[in-house]
C-alpha cells in the first residue's frame, strides 16, 4: 500500500485544497417579499459550505428564472441582477464540486422540464449510484440527453433533475416521492416548480437541513446561520427522510422512507458555522467540549494555548480551561485575502510569504506552545504552521488535534484525499510529528470525539475515522467524483484536502516532511 506521507504528486500541488464541504442550500417562500434578496443573504450566512460557483432561481408563480455563475455569491450577484429576479419563491446554491468538475455548466440551481412545467434543484450532498441513475436517465429518455445533460451538466443533481422529468399524468409530488427512495447517498435537497417550495433530506440525515418561519413565508436552508441572516426563526430541522412542500395553502409534510440516522460527525468538528445546531446540539459546545476531551487524554507543560484559526478556536479554549495552561491569539489571520487573490510567483514563494497567517512573536518567542487544529488531513498546514512557530522563536510546539486520525476517503459530501494521500493512513503518530516538525503530536480518541457531541454512536457517520461507511457503496468503477466525465474510470473517493483555508500560503518546505 502506498503510504500517506504528507506528500502531494505533482499534478496536485496547483489546486491543493482542503477538506470542502459540498454545497450550501437554500430556500425560500414569502409573497410580498424580495425573495432574490432573501436567498443572497442566505446564501452569504452559508459561503463557507461551497466557494467555487453561486446561483438562485426566482419564481413569479408562472416562470423560473435562473442565475447562476462562477465564485463567490458577492462576486456573482449585483443589485441590478438581484432586483431583476421577482417573484415570491426563490431556491439558492453555493457549491463546492464532489460529483462533476468545477465550472459553470455544473453550476446549481440545475433547471429542467417536468410533465406540469419546470424544476429547479438545488442538492448539499454526494449521490452514490449515479452510475444507477444514469442507467435510469437512459432507460427513461434514451441516449440522446435532454436539459443541463445535453449541456454538459456531469452531476449527480442533473440526473435527479432529469428523472424529475417523470411521465404525463403523474403530478409533480408524486414523481419526487417515487424517485427519492431511489437515491442513494447524501442529499439535502431544496427545489421548486412554477408555484411550490420543496425540501427533502436523505434517510439517513448525513447532511444537515433546517425549516424557519418568516413573518410572511417559510425558509429552508442548510444550516441556521442562513434562517438568522435573514430574520427567519428557527422552527425544526427537517427530518431524514422527510419530504415537504410549501405553497398558498401551507406546509405539507411525508415521509418517503423510514429514517436510519447516520449524521456526518466531521460536521462537528468542522464543517458547519460555530452558531449551528445539529440535532438539538451546539456545534460551537461540541467542539470546546473536543478540546476539555483532548486536555483530558493528552495533556502537556507548556506556557500557552493557541488555535490555527479560525476552526480551532472552540477546540483551543476548552484545552485552555481544562488544563488551566493560558489561550493565547498566537497568529493574526488576513480576512482580505480571499480565495481568488493573485498567487504569488515562484520567487515570493520560496521566500515564504505569508498571506494569510502571521505568527504573534510577542506572544511567541520564547514560549512552550500548544497549537490546537480541527483536523490533520496531509499535514502540509500543520507543517506550515510549526515553521511559522519556529521562525516566531517558540522554544517547544506541541500540536494536538480535536478529531481522531483521517484515514479513509468520505463518499457522501465531504472533499478529502485518497487513502493514498492521507498522512494518517500507514504512517505513525511518530512519523507525522517528525513530519510536521513538531516536539509532539496527539489527537483526540473517537470515544472522546464522539462523546462530546452528545449523539449515540449508532446515530453518526464516523466514515473518514474508522472505514465503516453506513451507506453501502458500490463497486470502485461506479464510484467516483468525475464518474459521469471518465467512463469506466475507477476511484479511491474524493479528490485531495487538506486545510484550504492557508493553502496560498505554503511554501514548497512546507510540502517536504521535516528532518526534524
Amino acid at each position: 500500500m502506498v503510504r500517506g506521507d504528507g506528500m502531494l504528486s505533482h499534478d496536485l500541488l496547483a489546486g491543493e485544497k482542503g477538506p470542502q464541504d459540498e454545497c450550501g442550500v437554500f430556500g425560500v417562500w414569502a409573497p410580498g417579499e424580495e425573495v432574490a434578496k432573501l436567498a443572497y443573504y442566505g446564501l452569504y450566512a452559508i459561503q463557507h459550505r461551497g466557494q467555487e460557483s453561486a446561483g438562485i432561481a426566482t419564481s413569479d408563480g408562472q416562470r423560473i428564472n435562473v442565475y447562476k455563475d462562477m465564485g463567490l455569491v458577492s462576486q456573482v450577484f449585483d443589485e441590478n441582477t438581484l432586483n431583476s429576479m421577482t417573484g415570491h419563491i426563490a431556491v439558492g446554491h453555493c457549491r463546492y464540486s464532489t460529483t462533476g468538475a468545477s465550472n459553470w455548466a455544473n453550476a446549481q440551481p440545475t433547471l429542467g422540464a417536468t410533465a406540469e412545467g419546470t424544476v429547479a434543484l438545488a442538492h448539499n450532498g454526494n449521490l452514490i449510484n449515479s452510475a444507477e441513475l444514469m442507467d435510469m436517465v437512459v432507460a427513461d429518455q434514451g441516449s440522446k440527453f435532454r436539459g443541463e445533460l445535453a449541456q454538459g451538466n456531469t452531476t449527480d443533481t442533473a440526473l435527479v433533475t432529469a428523472l424529475l422529468r417523470g411521465q404525463e399524468g403523474t403530478g409533480f409530488e408524486q414523481t419526487a416521492l417515487e424517485l427519492l427512495p431511489k437515491l442513494k447517498g447524501a442529499f439535502s435537497f431544496v427545489f421548486m416548480t412554477e408555484g411550490t417550495l420543496y425540501a427533502a433530506r436523505d434517510p439517513h440525515g448525513v447532511r444537515p437541513l433546517v425549516l424557519g418561519r418568516l413573518e410572511r413565508g417559510w425558509v429552508v436552508a442548510s444550516e441556521q446561520s442562513g434562517l438568522a441572516t435573514v430574520g427567519a426563526s428557527f422552527i425544526r430541522e427537517i427530518q431524514p427522510g422527510e419530504f415537504i412542500a410549501i405553497d398558498e395553502e401551507g406546509i405539507r409534510s411525508q415521509q418517503f422512507a423510514a429514517a436510519t440516522p447516520a449524521h456526518c460527525v466531521f460536521e462537528y468538528v468542522y464543517l458547519a458555522r460555530p452558531d449551528a445546531a445539529i440535532n438539538g446540539r451546539s456545534v460551537y459546545e461540541s467542539r470546546v467540549e473536543m478540546g476539555r476531551q483532548l486536555a483530558r487524554e493528552n495533556g502537556a507543560d507548556a506556557d500557552i494555548v493557541i488555535p490555527v484559526p479560525e476552526s480551532g478556536t472552540p477546540a483551543a479554549i476548552g484545552f485552555a480551561e481544562e488544563s488551566g495552561i493560558p489561550f493565547a491569539h498566537g497568529f493574526v489571520k488576513n480576512a482580505y485575502v480571499g480565495r481568488t487573490f493573485i498567487q504569488p510567483s515562484q520567487t515570493l514563494r520560496q521566500l515564504g510569504i505569508k498571506l494569510k497567517l502571521n505568527a504573534l512573536e510577542p506572544v511567541i518567542r520564547g514560549k512552550r506552545v500548544i497549537v490546537v487544529d480541527d483536523s490533520i488531513v496531509r499535514g502540509n498546514t500543520q507543517r506550515a504552521v510549526v515553521r511559522m512557530l519556529r521562525e516566531a522563536g517558540a522554544a517547544e510546539i506541541h500540536v494536538k488535534i480535536s478529531s481522531p486520525p483521517i484515514k479513509w476517503p468520505c463518499f457522501y459530501g465531504i472533499d478529502f484525499a485518497s487513502r493514498a494521500e492521507l498522512i494518517a493512513n500507514g504512517a505513525t503518530i511518530e512519523e507525522i510529528t517528525t513530519s510536521v516538525g513538531a516536539d509532539s503530536l496527539a489527537y483526540i480518541s473517537e470515544d472522546g470525539m464522539i462523546s462530546s457531541t452528545q449523539q449515540p454512536r449508532e446515530r453518526l457517520c464516523t466514515a473518514c475515522f474508522t472505514g465503516s461507511y453506513p451507506i453501502e457503496l458500490p463497486r470502485r468503477d461506479r464510484l467516483g467524483k468525475n464518474l459521469l466525465e471518465r467512463p469506466n474510470a475507477g476511484s479511491d473517493g474524493c479528490d485531495p484536502g487538506p486545510d484550504e483555508e492557508f493553502e496560498g500560503s505554503l511554501t514548497p518546505a512546507d510540502k517536504t516532511p521535516s528532518s526534524k
